[in-house]
């Protein structure tokens, strides 16, 4: 198995990013953090997860190993695929989605192209157990979900309303957490 590449960026384009390790080109299917360290760099190392197929050999690449693991353990999950497994990963950092499986916020899967309902709370489901030791309190987390989706519900996406909450303290109640959040806003 491959697990990590080390070096030259030679092209980034839709297809993936080409790195040149002693003159062999990788294409690699980055994250957007992994793909960013390769922008203007001479040198990049980037975590792989080889995915075999019958048909194709796929490099997948990551930013660092929590990445690669939480895109390992999303594979796990029946229904999801290397594409749409990097497609979560590539949507937020780890620690950020570790936090929405332990909350059971299956909202925030579905705000990710590609993900539905039915592949969303299979991920919850299936990744709740063995991520909850490392995510925030479910307490903690309630109420951010409320000041979420409050946020929401007044034309916010998902993501910008998740965007919003991360430089607001989490120990505030939710209300205060939309105040403050539409102050900032304005």
């Amino acid at each position: 198995m491959i697990s990590r590449l080390r070096g030259k960026p030679v092209r980034r384009g839709t297809d993936g990013l080409v790195l040149d390790v002693g003159g062999v080109g990788y294409l690699v299917q980055a994250t957007p953090r992994a793909a960013a360290q390769a922008n203007g760099s001479k040198e990049v190392t980037v975590e792989t997860y080889l995915h075999v197929r019958e048909d194709a050999l796929q490099l997948f690449g990551f930013a660092d190993g929590a990445e690669r693991e939480l895109f390992e353990q999303l594979l796990s999950v029946s229904g999801v695929g290397p594409k749409v497994a990097l497609a979560i990963v590539s949507g937020s950092t780890p620690a950020e989605l570790r936090r929405a499986i332990a909350r059971e916020d299956t909202a925030r899967f579905e705000a990710i192209p590609g993900i539905g309902r039915k592949t969303a709370q299979r991920v919850v489901l299936e990744l709740k157990g063995s991520l909850a030791a490392d995510a925030e309190p479910t307490a903690e987390g309630d109420g951010h979900v409320v000041a979420r989706d409050a946020l929401v519900e007044l034309g916010y996406t998902v993501v910008d309303a998740e965007s919003v909450l991360a430089d607001i303290d989490p120990a505030l109640a939710p209300e205060e957490r939309v105040r403050l959040a539409l102050r900032q806003a304005a």
